[in-house]
C-alpha cells in the first residue's frame, strides 16, 4: 500500500521504521533510480518500510521564483515515478516555515519523530536545514543520538561524467534527447490535460492537443516530432509546438501536439507527449498563409524523423 504525507509534523506514520532517502528528485533519474533501489533493498532487509522524502514546490522554486531553472518534472510524474521504489512518500509542502527549519530539528521532528529512520541515505553533497547548514557529516552525528545510520550513495555516471538533473537540463537545451534518455533512464516526456485553446488549429487543417506547461518554463522549446501516449493512445506520432506561439499573439507558454491520422475528441483528457527530435526554434510569422505553409513542411519532416519507428500495434484507430 503506498502512502503519501504532505506535512512534515504529525502522527507517527511508519510502525515498523523505515530506511528512507532525501532529495529534490527532479526528474526521477537514473542517478536518483540507484538511491532508490539501495533504499528498498536496505528496507527489504531490515523488514522496514522504503520511504523518501521530498518537496513540493522544489526549495529553488521558492527561493528563486521565475528565475529557477526549469523543472523535469510535474509533481505528478515525480510522485508516480517515486512510488515505483518506495511505499511512504513524504512530498512536504516547502515554504517559509519548512525553510527556516534548522537541519537538526528536521531531523528530530521528521526523519526520527514522524518516519522512525533506521537508515537515511542521500546522494553525493546533499545539503539540507535553513541556510543548508545540514549534510553527511551531521547527519552521521545525528543518527549516533536518535539511533538511525546515515549512508551516502556513490554517484552513478554517464559518459564518464556524475548524472545529475542539471547535466540533464543541458542536454536537453542542446536538444541532445538520446543523451538526456540515457541519464533519465526514459524517454523526456512533458504531461498535463488537455485544454480547450482558440480552435485556431482545426480551422487551419491541423487540430492540436493543447497542455498548459507547468509553472510557465520548460528546460526545451521550438517545435519537434513527437509520441504522445495516454488516452488509449500508445506513442502516436505527431508533431509538436512549445513556445507562446507568436504570430496569433500568444504570451502564455502551450505544448501543442498534432496527432497524425488522428480524429478524437482528447479534451479533459491526460496526455503525455514525449520529444524525439527538435525540428527548428518557435518564430514569428508574417502572416497566417505563411505559417499553415511551414506547418506543413514541419509535419513532413515529423513524419519523416518518426517513420523508422511506427506506434505500437493496439493504438485506437
Amino acid at each position: 500500500m503506498k502512502r503519501l504525507i504532505r506535512d512534515a509534523d504529525g502522527p507517527y506514520r511508519a510502525v515498523r521504521g523505515s530506511v528512507v532517502c532525501i532529495g529534490a528528485f527532479d526528474g526521477v533519474h537514473r542517478g536518483h533510480q540507484a538511491l532508490l533501489e539501495q533504499v528498498r533493498e536496505r528496507a527489504v532487509a531490515l523488514g522496514c518500510v522504503p520511504a523518501a522524502v521530498s518537496f513540493e514546490p522544489l526549495p529553488r522554486q521558492h527561493f528563486q521564483g521565475a528565475a529557477a531553472v526549469p523543472r523535469l518534472s510535474s509533481p505528478r510524474q515525480r510522485i508516480a515515478w517515486l512510488f515505483e521504489s518506495i511505499d511512504l512518500l513524504a512530498m512536504l509542502r516547502f515554504g517559509r516555515q519548512l525553510a527556516a527549519t534548522e537541519a537538526e530539528a528536521f531531523v528530530e521532528r521528521t526523519l526520527v519523530g514522524r518516519l522512525a529512520a533506521r537508515e537515511v541515505w542521500v546522494g553525493p553533497g546533499f545539503r539540507f536545514g535553513h541556510g543548508r547548514k545540514g549534510d553527511i557529516a551531521l547527519l552521521h552525528a545525528l543518527g549516533q543520538r536518535h539511533g538511525f545510520v546515515a549512508r551516502e550513495v556513490a554517484p552513478l555516471e554517464s559518459a564518464g561524467e556524475r548524472i545529475s538533473s542539471s547535466r540533464i537540463r543541458a542536454a536537453l537545451a542542446d536538444s541532445d534527447f538520446t543523451e538526456a534518455q540515457a541519464m533519465l533512464g526514459r524517454p523526456f516526456v512533458m504531461g498535463g490535460h488537455v485544454v480547450r485553446g482558440q480552435q485556431l488549429g482545426r480551422k487551419l487543417g491541423y487540430p492540436t492537443a493543447n497542455l498548459r506547461v507547468p509553472y510557465g518554463r520548460a528546460p526545451v522549446g521550438g517545435i519537434f516530432a513527437a509520441r504522445v501516449s495516454g488516452a488509449g493512445l500508445a506513442r502516436w506520432p505527431a508533431v509538436a509546438s512549445l513556445g507562446t506561439r507568436p504570430t496569433v499573439g500568444g504570451v502564455e507558454p502551450l505544448l501543442e501536439a498534432h496527432l497524425f491520422d488522428f480524429d478524437g475528441d482528447l479534451y479533459g483528457q491526460r496526455l503525455e507527449v514525449e520529444f524525439v527530435a527538435k525540428l527548428r526554434d518557435e518564430e514569428r510569422f508574417a502572416d497566417l498563409d505563411t505559417m499553415v505553409a511551414q506547418i506543413h513542411r514541419d509535419a513532413q519532416a515529423a513524419r519523416a524523423v518518426l517513420a523508422p519507428h511506427p506506434a505500437p500495434a493496439g493504438n485506437p484507430t
